[in-house]
């Protein structure tokens, strides 16, 4: 089973007022942010590109380097498969993104085979890419697949968001989170949309792209 897939902003709304009945503290999360975004994105090496790019940077620097690769049509496999590293380099990659990006792009890999695939089987197709880890693969399941329950708990300005929201002390570990999320299901990802939401109202800043 694949679950519910998020397809328009009416999706997220009712995600977020099922997570808002249930919980006061998201309702009143949801009051601060306002209305939540689709953060939807077309699947295949681009969606996966532009995970690979936020790994780790600031949301202004994925930005950046997303725009610079665009602007030199380096965003399609075949293209990536043929550049040199001058020009990946030049596009503010560092030299592990850019192995990784070169890798994927000559990997041949069927992100078709993603769409009717259970939630765990993709996060695991595609953490066994060079360069993909759990956060990066479950960032493609959330906006490239969008799946309704899949979530990032790895994210780190998720797990700020939730210290903030449930007024903890610490900032939960990603398993921590994960232990968390649990009682968000069948609706993760749009708890992860309204932790980011409420993470870019709290600190003026974007949490991911």
């Amino acid at each position: 089973m694949i679950g519910r897939i998020i397809e328009t902003e009416a999706c997220v709304a009712e995600g977020a007022a099922w997570l808002a009945a249930r919980e006061p503290r998201f309702a009143a999360a949801l009051e601060a942010a306002g209305p939540l975004p689709l953060r939807r994105r077309a699947g295949g090496f681009g969606a996966l590109q532009d995970a690979i790019v936020g790994q780790q940077v600031s949301t202004a620097l994925a930005r950046a380097i997303s725009g610079r690769l665009a602007e030199a049509g380096l965003v399609t496999a075949e293209a990536v498969a043929a550049a040199d590293e001058a020009a990946l380099r030049a596009c503010g990659l560092s030299r592990p993104k850019m192995r990784y990006l070169k890798a994927v792009a000559l990997s041949g890999f069927d992100y078709a085979a993603l769409v009717d695939a259970p939630e765990e089987e993709a996060v695991a197709r595609l953490v066994a890419l060079p360069g993909i880890g759990r956060w990066t693969a479950e960032i493609y399941v959330m906006f490239a697949l969008g799946r309704a329950d899949a979530f990032a708990a790895g994210d780190l300005a998720l797990q700020e968001a939730a210290r903030m929201i449930f007024a903890l002390e610490d900032r939960p570990s990603e398993a921590a989170l994960r232990e968390m999320a649990e009682a968000w299901r069948p609706w993760r990802a749009v708890a992860a949309r309204l932790l980011w939401a409420y993470y870019r109202v709290a600190k003026g800043r974007e949490g991911v792209r």
